[in-house]
């Protein structure tokens, strides 16, 4: 394989890139970042999608196999560059510090060595991380709360899952915190139930099929319904709303939270989303300041981004 400081066409030092993967749990998306990633500078490159190969238990062995497989054929399809590290961000329960995917109930793996491994394949630096962790470190440095230190970013689609930042630092709880979708809300019916199975997009679709019997393609047409007059599709809408907010006003209420990023498919119902949780929230606050709300900027590239500017980190450190 082509090293990093291999010398490209006509005798030159290639530039210097990192290659970014998010794995997901039906595919991993791959793709060139140059340079320092930042708020007018963070294009992804030759971007491309693959089936996330997986094999039961083995899948950490064989997600592993593919991301050397296709580093290789990004340093075939692009001579003019040298690929100086690799970013990787996985779901599930991670171990950062440590490299290790920690658990993962879709993908199948169980405390599998991820920095280690590729470490030892490609003979490059390799950036490890949470897959919500790593979108949210993104949103933090260089995306919608780019400047701000108390924030959330809430990831809503078909599940539910966060990253939190507390004067400036994410919080990592040894690869546990960020799971607010498995928090516990309270229910209309009394009791309690967990947020994402109220209020992720999945839920709000799946609630209302339930209750009417009719199938609807997502949480976009219950809220189309809703606009339309559908009372069952406003309750189920309000609900998932009141959730939101029971969890966002437990995040301002615990760790001071003023500034509350929303993206993941949800967030695209704009005003019918901000402006009734922005209220339901301040009816739940007493004395605390009221948080700002703010739309990801970065889509759904961030994980691939905040993966290479973690990747990005480890090159500017060992350049010190």
């Amino acid at each position: 394989m082509r090293g990093p400081g291999a010398v490209g066409r006509a005798g030159t030092v290639p530039a210097s890139a990192v290659l970014a993967f998010d794995v997901g749990g039906t595919d991993m998306k791959v793709g060139l970042v140059r340079g320092e990633p930042g708020i007018s500078n963070h294009d992804v490159e030759d971007l491309q999608r693959h089936p996330t190969p997986l094999d039961g238990g083995r899948s950490g062995e064989t997600v592993c196999a593919r991301i050397v497989e296709l580093v290789g054929q990004y340093r075939e399809a692009h001579p003019e560059t040298a690929i100086a590290a690799v970013g990787v961000t996985v779901p599930g329960i991670v171990d950062e510090a440590a490299g290790v995917g920690v658990y993962s109930a879709n993908l199948g793996w169980r405390d599998f060595p991820f920095t280690a491994t590729l470490t030892a394949a490609l003979g490059l630096p390799v950036a490890f991380g949470h897959d919500v962790g790593m979108a949210g470190e993104a949103e933090f440095r260089i995306g919608a709360a780019a400047g701000r230190a108390n924030v959330a970013v809430l990831v809503i689609g078909t599940g539910i899952a966060g990253a939190f930042s507390c004067d400036g630092r994410r919080i990592q709880g040894a690869g546990y915190a960020g799971e607010i979708g498995h928090a516990l809300v309270p229910a209309a019916d009394g009791t309690l139930q967990i947020l994402e199975s109220r209020a992720s997009a999945g839920a709000i679709a799946r609630r209302y099929t339930e209750a009417t019997a009719t199938p609807v393609d997502g949480a976009r047409e219950v809220l189309k319904r809703a606009g339309a007059g559908d009372e069952t599709a406003r309750r189920i809408w309000s609900e998932a709303v009141d959730a939101l907010a029971f969890s966002v006003a437990q995040c301002v209420a615990m760790l001071g939270t003023d500034t509350v990023v929303l993206g993941g498919g949800l967030s695209m119902a704009g005003d019918a989303l901000f402006t009734p949780l922005a209220s339901k929230v301040d009816a739940l606050l007493t004395f605390q300041p009221r948080p700002a709300y703010l739309h990801a900027a970065l889509g759904e590239n961030a994980g691939l981004i905040g993966s290479a500017l973690k990747a990005r980190s480890l090159l500017t450190a060992g350049e010190r």
